[in-house]
């Protein structure tokens, strides 16, 4: 049997990420165990997968075959881009993180952001998967008029 799952329980999304990576048992126990995906449905054979997340997020991962690499594949791959995940909260993936002593790019911190007339604000951290792909995980924690000056 080449696969095995079923589609995303939230449907399809209308855009969705496939990164290459160079061991995908590696990149399944951080996506997963880290980050709180599940698997939807993998093709073994082909070392994919497309995960899921339970507040409806997805994924793809493929691991390296020399297919679709439009350049060299050096460390830190997907350089110049940065994934972002929002949660209801960011206390388990930072748990799940602290547990297994995974290293953060960046400490959680509250940042407020303009969005037009207004300003959002969140709690964010940086993290890196194990290929090196840039991952922002945050909460949104409302809105606020713009400061004054």
């Amino acid at each position: 049997m080449n696969g095995s799952g079923a589609p995303p329980r939230s449907g399809w999304a209308n855009m969705v990420s496939e990164l290459h990576v160079a061991d995908l048992d590696a990149s399944l126990s951080f996506w997963c165990g880290i980050l709180g995906f599940a698997i939807a449905y993998q093709r073994s054979a082909e070392r994919f997968a497309y995960l899921e997340h339970p507040e409806g997020h997805q994924i793809m991962l493929c691991q390296r075959h020399g297919r679709f690499e439009t350049g060299p594949m050096t460390y830190p791959l997907g350089q110049g881009v940065m994934f972002q995940i929002y949660l209801a909260s960011i206390e388990a993936p930072l748990a799940a993180i602290a547990d297994r002593a995974w290293p953060l790019y960046q400490q959680p911190g509250e940042v407020w952001r303009r969005t037009g007339d207004c300003e959002s604000g969140q709690r964010e951290f940086f993290v890196q998967d194990p290929d090196g792909y840039l991952i922002m995980v945050a909460e949104k924690i409302g809105e606020r008029p713009l400061a004054a000056g």
